[in-house]
């Protein structure tokens, strides 16, 4: 199958929502067991009076448990999809929750509120049930999902004939391919074909191993090509599977811990701007229309993250004949183009706040690197042109402001050296990414609105 043909028949959707669903089934049933096991152990042992104790030891054991449970990943991908290591990682995960239970309560000098007996089959009948659950979800996942709650995209491009049971296959176009790195279109179909996928693995030749692992890497997808180590690659681990060695060159630079926290920052500050900022937005529209009954809005095609288009949304504030949709021309101070109330808007930066709807609709997030207009230049070449890691910035939603923007990289780019600043500082924000950093960002962000001069 062809990218385009599998593009039109079929993109799948992602699994990570049916894993986090799966995630909490597992987290409440191991709650309850826990809490269950001591009740029922108190109630063999002593009788009712004393079952309350040993609830009341499970209080205190459970979040013990729950936190090295969740650091030695009894919930993730390999445990739902293997029993054995599911099983393995809870017992793991319940041995040192009882381990530190006792260290603890012995320093306390409390281990004689609680019979020892009753603890050790409380902590037998939680392993034992929890063990029994993880056995029926094994059983749902492979009756429902054959086993496997991740999804996996072959890309072949010439390379070694792989086969990995339940991967989707399909062959890369040349001419597609061979134009990814200058045409945002043609990238756009690639960032579309490797959307929602857990794993991407390329069979390619040696000689185009750095091309697809620069594309992966812009995608902001867990990428992987089929080789042998190569140094050049710089790759980041090494899996097996069915025979096969692929080189993991790229994952995405955020895990779902991290996009959770990115997403809550992103709502708790956008809805309450929204509701403070909906008052000078209408105004604005208005002011925007008065002036020439042209539209309200400028809608551009931006690209956003894993290199996929997005209509991004700004004010208005160029004269509806002179709209540059490309963004090819950069705008200057005394520009004819813009309206009178484009220059108030621009000056204040007002014309950006409609883009608190494309946080809101999760295409951008506050903090990012901007997204740029498709045909911008600097020094008449294209942005990409400039900078093989240009397409990397893209790993990341774009932002409404970013770290380039706090510390001064903002207007036209009129040189090469105006690019490769901003470049610069969007890699370093990516690798160094923490929800620190974001409100950082943030607050200087609105301390430049108020203090243009402070950076």
């Amino acid at each position: 199958m062809s990218l385009k043909d599998y593009l039109d028949t079929k993109v799948r959707d992602s699994m990570e929502h049916r894993r986090i669903q799966l995630y909490a089934m597992l987290f409440l049933f191991d709650v309850a067991i826990g809490f269950g096991s001591f009740w029922l152990a108190g109630k063999v042992y002593v009788g009712e009076d004393v079952s309350m104790r040993a609830i009341q030891v499970m209080q205190l054991t459970a979040p013990i448990y729950l936190v090295i449970a969740i650091y030695n990943r009894v919930y993730s991908i390999e445990a739902l999809e293997n029993l054995r290591h599911a099983i393995w990682r809870m017992g793991l995960a319940l041995a040192f929750a009882v381990m530190f239970f006792l260290v603890l309560t012995f320093y306390a000098r409390t281990s004689a509120d609680f019979a020892r007996s009753t603890f050790s089959l409380a902590v037998a009948i939680a392993f034992l049930g929890m063990a029994v659950v993880r056995v029926f979800v094994a059983f749902q996942i492979k009756r429902q999902f054959g086993g496997k709650v991740s999804n996996i995209l072959l890309i072949e491009d010439g390379g070694p004939d792989v086969r990995l049971p339940g991967a989707d296959r399909v062959t890369a176009d040349p001419a597609l391919v061979e134009n990814a790195q200058t045409n945002p279109e043609a990238l756009d179909m690639l960032g579309r074909t490797m959307l929602h996928n857990d794993r991407v693995i390329v069979s390619c030749p040696v000689e185009r191993r750095v091309f697809w692992t620069r594309i992966m890497r812009a995608a902001g997808v867990r990428g992987e090509v089929v080789s042998e180590a190569l140094q050049e690659l710089g790759a980041l681990a090494l899996e097996r599977h069915d025979g096969w060695s692929f080189l993991v060159v790229s994952a995405g630079p955020l895990g779902l811990r991290d996009r959770l926290t990115k997403r809550a920052i992103d709502l708790a500050f956008t809805i309450p701007a929204l509701i403070l900022l909906g008052p000078l937005m209408l105004v604005v529209a208005l002011l925007i229309k008065l002036e020439d009954g042209g539209p309200v809005f400028f809608v551009q095609p931006r690209m956003g993250q894993g290199n996929i288009m997005f209509n991004m949304l700004k004010f208005r504030s160029m004269k509806v004949a002179r709209l540059d949709s490309e963004g090819a021309r950069s705008t200057s101070r005394d520009d004819d183009r813009v309206t009178r109330i484009g220059k108030f808007i621009r000056r204040t930066s007002i014309d950006e706040l409609p883009q608190l709807l494309n946080v809101l609709r999760s295409e951008m997030s506050l903090v990012g690197p901007r997204p740029h207009a498709l045909g911008s230049l600097a020094n008449d070449k294209l942005f990409w042109e400039i900078d093989t890691d240009y397409w990397q910035r893209h790993s990341l939603k774009p932002g409404l402001t970013g770290l380039a923007q706090v510390r001064g990289f903002r207007g036209a780019t009129e040189t090469e050296d105006h690019l490769t600043d901003r470049l610069n500082a969007d890699l370093e924000y990516i690798r160094n990414w923490s929800p620190l950093a974001d409100i950082r960002i943030i607050f200087a962000t609105a301390r430049v609105l108020v203090h243009p001069n402070a950076y």
